[in-house]
């Protein structure tokens, strides 16, 4: 089998791409190495294994289109984008070109080149919009989205707000629709929040990363200045670690025939979701720390509470999550520290 992967020495792309590699497959990896890390994640993958590597954006058709004509995929894993809704905000254009034009190509050069192929696309819960129509019930450290405590399905109405979501969500569609007009194998994942290792985390993307980096900081300078969250810190996520991410894009594969064509919300389940309260909890009394914060207003397009129903997921290709939240959450702290 031969696999590319596009944003490849990404968090989720590097995991995806040091799987292929163990599997002993034939692996290209297209990224234009702009992400913070991304050049350190693909020095590691250089170290698992030989591979492809192309140096440009899937924004620009003649690159992508060259990639595909050489390769030759048997599948691909189209993650390269813009990821953060807050850099869409500041420059919605680049948000566009990178995600909309750059979906777009792959499909194009998919269809014109490597028509047989698989294509697993991330997309986003935030193709849902901000879920104002849902009742919210606030508690001490979360709130909980009432008539939905088993997560949403997939029967949520598409809203797409912010530029982020509009640019995800025409993704999310034209690969739906391209496997309706045009037969191709595209497979949609609309991912609530993951986390993991090879994931270098920011301000305004990868927030269990970022706490755990804010909390290893207060452990090693107890009086440092009190760093910032937005809202009050009730909303919630259910967290997925990457080695199961890994499992659902190897699953789907494997049932391409029964997953084709569709969009599955992907994320931990209930039993994994967490508040931003409840994380600081949790790394307070695992690293014996007094985490002081400041909140700032609520970001643009928050949504109070995601929490993927993995139910068609597990009946389509036998997916559900098994690394419990403390236990990935203790991975994570073990990785920031050694790469602090």
């Amino acid at each position: 089998m031969k696999y590319l992967i596009t944003g490849g020495a990404g968090f989720l792309g590097s995991n995806l791409a040091a799987e292929v590699l163990r599997r002993g497959e034939a692996l290209s990896v297209l990224d234009n190495l702009s992400r913070t890390g991304s050049d350190a994640n693909l020095r590691w993958l250089q170290e698992q294994g030989r591979f492809g590597f192309f140096q440009a954006g899937s924004s620009s058709y003649d690159a992508v289109e060259q990639v595909v004509r050489e390769v030759r995929p048997d599948v691909v894993f189209h993650l390269a984008g813009q990821v953060a809704m807050t850099t869409s905000l500041e420059n919605p254009r680049l948000d566009f070109e990178t995600n909309v034009m750059g979906g777009h190509n792959v499909l194009e050069a998919i269809r014109r080149c490597a028509p047989e192929a698989i294509v697993l696309f991330s997309s986003t819960n935030k193709v849902y919009g901000d879920l104002d129509q849902i009742r919210f019930r606030e508690t001490e450290t979360r709130y909980v989205a009432e008539g939905h405590e088993q997560g949403f399905t997939e029967e949520l109405p598409l809203d797409f707000r912010s530029p982020y979501g509009c640019s995800k969500g025409a993704v999310d569609q034209y690969m739906l629709d391209y496997a309706r007009s045009f037969g191709l194998r595209t497979v949609v994942f609309r991912h609530s929040s993951i986390f993991g290792g090879r994931q270098f985390s920011t301000f305004d993307q990868g927030w269990v990363g970022w706490f755990v980096q804010q909390a290893l900081e207060t452990r090693r300078a107890p009086d440092r200045e009190p760093f910032t969250i937005s809202g009050d810190g009730k909303q919630v996520r259910d967290v997925l670690f990457a080695s199961d991410l890994v499992r659902c894009y190897f699953s789907a594969v494997a049932q391409v025939d029964r997953a084709r064509g569709q969009a599955f919300n992907i994320g931990g389940g209930p039993e994994n979701s967490l508040s931003l309260l409840e994380l600081f909890r949790f790394l307070e009394a695992e690293l014996d720390v007094k985490l002081q914060y400041r909140s700032l207003p609520w970001r643009k397009s928050d949504q109070k509470v995601f929490i993927a129903c993995n139910a068609k997921a597990t009946k389509a290709f036998g997916w559900a999550p098994e690394l419990r939240k403390k236990d990935g959450i203790r991975r994570m702290i073990d990785w920031v520290r050694s790469h602090g």
